[in-house]
């Protein structure tokens, strides 16, 4: 199913096997929706590349390793998405070498990226600023919680665990406030460190050299190690 016909599926005439209403049920474009019969988690995660096979689910395997269980869900999708298909070799040994769990890498499949996979994320981390214009464009209410990984971990790197701890706190409540509270003080860091345009994307290595999935991944990683961090400190 393209995200033309699910959107024409969508329209009043097309209702009768809607879910019924307090059913969530969130479109892969596999042929298969995703509800949301298992627990809903604390927070979710959404990363996001073009075809949705090297960078996107290279974050989402490793980001869903660290933090799965805190039960927070990660899961990734492609602006121009390469539907079905699986993450190429060279980036599913570099997600196994960073320590992926080997059955979740081998069983990705691309999907495209839409209205209802961006409104159920907490957090939307891009690949490239390519990316994080592409999902305000399809929703501009989630243009603060949207960022490249590299601009959030640039800018969260200046805010250190026990202020982003303390800016969790003061909101209290659901996991989801909390966090929405700490994206907010991280949002805050903007100006505070110097950057360069080019230094907020990571490269995309589909069809490049090993050289360049290894530099690809050498600039995603340690960004990722920043999300952690930011996750970790907001469900303390």
């Amino acid at each position: 199913m393209s995200r033309r016909e699910w959107r024409e599926s969508q329209a009043p005439g097309a209702a009768a096997d809607a879910p019924p209403a307090d059913a969530r049920v969130v479109p892969d474009f596999l042929g298969a929706p995703l509800p949301s019969e298992q627990p809903s988690a604390s927070l979710t995660i959404l990363t996001v590349c073009t075809g949705n096979i090297c960078r996107s689910p290279l974050a989402e395997v490793l980001l869903r390793g660290r933090l799965e269980q805190l039960g927070v869900r990660v899961h990734s999708a492609g602006t121009h998405a390469l539907v079905g298909h699986g993450m190429p070799e060279p980036a599913l040994d570099l997600a196994l070498k960073a320590g992926a769990d080997p059955q979740v890498a081998a069983a990705h499949q691309a999907r495209y990226l839409v209205e209802p996979i961006i409104g159920d994320a907490d957090l939307v981390l891009a690949m490239a600023r390519e990316h994080r214009s592409h999902v305000v464009k399809m929703m501009p209410n989630r243009l603060r919680r949207t960022f490249t990984v590299r601009e959030f971990a640039r800018l969260a790197s200046t805010l250190s665990t026990e202020d982003a701890r303390s800016a969790a706190d003061a909101a209290g409540g659901s996991p989801q406030d909390r966090f929405a509270a700490v994206l907010r003080a991280v949002a805050d860091q903007r100006g505070l460190t110097p950057s360069v345009a080019e230094d907020d994307d990571v490269v995309d290595p589909y069809r490049r050299s090993s050289e360049t999935y290894a530099r690809s991944a050498a600039q995603l990683v340690p960004a990722l190690d920043e999300v952690e961090r930011i996750v970790r400190a907001a469900l303390a």
